[in-house]
């Protein structure tokens, strides 16, 4: 039972026993290029076969000190500016052919700056061919004798192949050479010299251990990402006179013009693998016709002329070598036709174009945009590697973002265990590259430390070994004995035919008993050999009869096969026009939906300024709000307080009123019910002046009770420091008599500082009495500290100053004395302790203005 498919399926179900959970680094080799010139400074240097140092060049000062800053980089292993490409090709290259005949992908890049070689390593030079044709040579030799006929595999445009039987294979290769131009090379064709020095490989390199019962076919193709674009360089392109043709300017151009050729667009196989859609693969035999296919494409490919390199490539090159196993049948003899035991895989070579400065190669124009799209594909890689390496080491889930770029969006099933990877990176010494050689060892380091899981073995049929040489002779004609000997040897020996004497009488007669003999049995072998030849001719004559019967029959099949083909080779014209009339279509559509996501980004982008602005406004609007909800929550406090004060020295007016009253209220009543006895004599005005009579507590209620003597109250102000809390408002009298406190402190707003200096406080109020004149209270107070630090005034007492109208007496009397009550009955506001227990409390810190506060509690009355 198939287990359940994970969440991102990558590869098909494996088989119990298989190691899935093994994984291996990628592996990172570094080549270091000669120098050009020999008096070149250099900076980096091979200390052993897996380790170079780089070296700061002159001018370059890294640390503050002044000091050069060395810096060492390992690698699994490291060749030097004498390594052969012989060598390196044994080192990195064969094993991963090695794997591709086995039935396993592999993936090969060269990594490096403008100029470091990487085209040189993979191509090679005259004389010297680079790891591509030695590859190639190597699967030649391997697979040589091994190969299928041409057409026997073909390639579709799902990602996989197609098998076909050896008639289908025999027709499609008349087909293809009956055709004027035919697009498959030959390799009858004479090598072209451009290139034949490249692919001679002196050394020969077979795999080992491969499967004779098996045939083979090898399919290159050869692509370029080009600013992001793939394009396929093996493409012919035709000219195509339905679909018109645009220029820059979108314009149709004349069906006669060049037409350039389309990018690709990358798809995903049913297996999960990423391949390029309408990619032409084309079948070859040799080393040869791979190299020229190879050369073909190589010379479309897109190289300019930088300050750094004379021919730099400007795009990403990729050449795919797809082997394709088959085993044979039961029998030996023909490929087994069934699409489910094929095997593909696939080795792909990768020459990555330079990363560079673009101040350095003083790029301009198209080559600066083509510097940008190559630092942003390799930067994205970069990006790929470092959350691969931070996914494995921190056991973290990241997304990799294969798909921010074509190159590594191609090649992502390489990363997810579909195979090995191998990266050559190539350096330059020279000092000039020392900062991009840095970056390149960085992303070398980082590279390193990514794993790949294992590629898996792949099932093997479970077919006989050894089907190919059964039914074939058993080995060259030499090895056997031929029939002459055989039958020479059936025939009896010959006597000795020595004659010693000349009366020997029985030589002779025994030699020409056994001749006879020999002669008699020749004529048996004589007549046997016909009688056999007579019905080996009537056997061959049968074979004839049925092998012209079956040529007819095939003649017949033949025929319903061109037939057949005509038919389908008119549906797919037809198909294949309403195939371009409906790309037409989908390239207006295109251009339509470019131009509505267009209007789209400008529309979402004006949405998203006036969503800040709007924001803008809102947060404007709370920070408003919040500043008048503070301002009127602090102006509420303000008046509050402001009104408790009012209210406060409102109750404290009435309240004197109401005293006054009652006073004379207890004066008329005291004057009502008191016996008539001699009027006093009444003191002079002076003398009431000089002696100031204190206000008494109310009589008692006893009618008989002697007249309460008026105590004297001495002032305490003596030796005190006082207050003298004088408001703005108040209006300056014409009175005689003044308040006057020495040693006073004079303040209109009553304020902390002021407080913590005095002991006393005396606060002058004004007001309008009954009769309409201004009255006087100087209330007077002790100052406490509180307990959190500020200072508390408790009232002791309070001191009129009143200016009475010209129609009575006109008195001008200062009044701090009250009558004596004849009832002496207690009040509240009898008492001077009672009527000015009132307190003002001073805050630490506050600022004063409506900052104090009134207590208006009585103080405890005294025993």
């Amino acid at each position: 039972m198939k287990p359940a498919r994970a969440k991102t399926p990558r590869k098909p179900i494996v088989k119990k026993g298989s190691q899935t959970n093994l994984k291996d680094p990628v592996g990172v080799y570094c080549r270091v290029r000669p120098l050009s010139l020999p008096d070149q400074e250099c900076c980096i240097e091979v200390i052993n076969n897996a380790t170079v140092q780089l070296h700061t060049p002159e001018g370059y000062r890294l640390n503050r000190n002044g000091d050069y800053k060395e810096t060492q980089y390992s690698f699994k292993e490291v060749f030097g500016t004498h390594t052969t490409q012989k060598e390196l090709f044994d080192v990195v290259g064969h094993p991963l052919v090695d794997d591709l005949i086995h039935g396993k992908n592999g993936l090969l890049f060269t990594y490096g700056v403008t100029g470091s070689g990487k085209t040189h390593t993979m191509t090679g030079s005259p004389g010297e061919g680079g790891l591509l044709p030695r590859c190639l040579d190597m699967i030649f030799n391997s697979i040589g004798s091994f190969q299928a006929k041409r057409y026997v595999f073909k390639s579709n445009d799902r990602n996989s192949m197609d098998i076909q039987c050896e008639v289908d294979a025999l027709l499609e290769r008349q087909k293809r050479e009956a055709m004027p131009n035919p697009k498959t090379p030959s390799s009858k064709r004479q090598v072209d010299p451009e290139f034949a020095d490249m692919i001679t490989v002196k050394e020969f390199c077979k795999a080992e251990e491969v499967d004779e019962d098996s045939v083979y076919g090898v399919f290159v193709s050869y692509i370029e990402i080009y600013n992001n674009y793939i394009y396929d360089l093996l493409e012919e392109v035709p000219f195509d006179p339905i679909k018109p043709k645009w220029n820059s300017c979108s314009t149709p151009m004349r069906n006669t013009d060049f037409v350039p050729p389309q990018s690709k667009l990358l798809r995903e196989d049913k297996n999960h693998n990423m391949y390029v859609a309408g990619c032409t693969e084309v079948e070859v035999k040799s080393t040869d016709e791979a190299f020229e296919v190879f050369w073909r494409g190589q010379k479309k490919r897109r190289i300019a002329n930088t300050h750094l390199n004379r021919e730099s490539s400007r795009s990403h090159s990729v050449f795919n070598i797809k082997l394709v196993q088959a085993p044979l049948d039961a029998d030996g003899d023909n490929v087994l036709q069934e699409k489910e035991q094929i095997t593909v895989s696939q080795l792909s070579l990768v020459d990555l174009a330079g990363s560079e400065r673009t101040n350095r190669t003083r790029a301009e124009g198209n080559r600066l945009r083509e510097a940008g799209n190559i630092n942003q594909s390799l930067m994205t890689l970069r990006t790929c590697m470092d959350v691969l390496r931070e996914n494995q080491m921190y056991g973290t889930n990241k997304m990799v973002p294969y798909r921010d770029s074509k190159l590594t969006h191609l090649f992502k099933n390489y990363f997810d265990g579909e195979g090995k990877v191998r990266m050559i990176v190539c350096v330059n010494p020279k000092a000039e590259d020392y900062e991009e050689s840095l970056q390149v060892m960085r992303f070398a380091e980082v590279t390193q430390e990514v794993e790949v899981a294992r590629p898996i073995d792949k099932v093997i049929c479970g077919l006989t070994p050894g089907r190919r040489y059964r039914n074939q002779p058993r080995g060259p004609v030499g090895d056997e004995p031929l029939v002459t000997d055989v039958v020479l040897q059936s025939f009896p020996p010959l006597p000795s035919c020595e004659i010693l004497d000349i009366n020997d009488e029985q030589t002779l007669p025994r030699l020409i008993e056994a001749l006879e003999k020999r002669h008699h049995l020749r004529q048996m072998m004589i007549d046997e050999f016909n009688k056999q030849s007579n019905t080996f001719k009537a056997l061959l004559q049968e074979f004839d009869n049925a092998v012209l019967s079956k040529e007819n029959y095939m003649q017949g099949k033949l025929n319903e096969k061109e037939k057949m083909i005509s038919g389908q080779k008119l549906e797919i014209e037809r198909l294949e026009k309403k195939n371009k009339t409906l790309e037409y279509k989908i390239e207006i559509l295109e251009k339509t939906t470019t131009i509505y996501e267009e209007d789209k980004r400008n529309l979402q982008q004006e949405l998203e300024t006036q969503n800040q602005k709007l924001q803008r406004q809102f947060s404007d609007k709370r920070r408003l709000e919040a500043r008048l909800q503070g301002m009127v929550t602090e102006t509420t406090i303000k008046w509050e307080k402001e009104c408790e004060r009012r209210v406060a020295a409102k109750q404290l007016e009435m309240q004197n009123k109401l005293w006054v009253k009652d006073e004379k209220l207890k004066q008329l009543k005291a004057i009502v019910t008191e016996p008539k006895i001699e009027k006093p004599e009444r003191p002079s005005r002076e003398r009431d002046r000089e002696k100031v009579t204190p206000r008494s507590v109310s009589p008692s209620p006893v009618p008989n009770a002697p007249p309460i003597r008026l105590r004297h109250r001495r002032s305490r102000s003596a030796g005190d420091r006082w207050v003298d809390h004088k408001p703005a408002s108040n209006v300056q009298t014409e009175t005689v008599m003044q308040p006057h406190v020495p040693h006073a402190i004079t303040v209109s707003v009553a304020n902390e500082k002021a407080l913590a200096k005095c002991e006393k406080y005396m606060l002058t109020h004004q007001e309008l009495a009954s009769d309409g004149e201004i009255e006087t209270k100087l209330i007077k107070g002790d100052v406490y500290k509180t307990r959190g630090g500020g200072q508390s005034v408790q009232f002791t007492d309070i001191e009129t100053l009143k200016q009475e109208s010209p129609n009575g007496s006109r008195k001008r009397r200062s009044s701090t004395v009250a009558p004596a009550q004849p009832d002496g009955a207690e009040s509240e506001w009898t008492d001077v302790e009672t009527r000015c227990s009132v307190a003002v409390e001073m805050r630490a810190g506050s600022q004063l203005g409506p900052g104090y506060q009134h207590h208006a509690q009585p103080k405890r009355k005294k025993p």
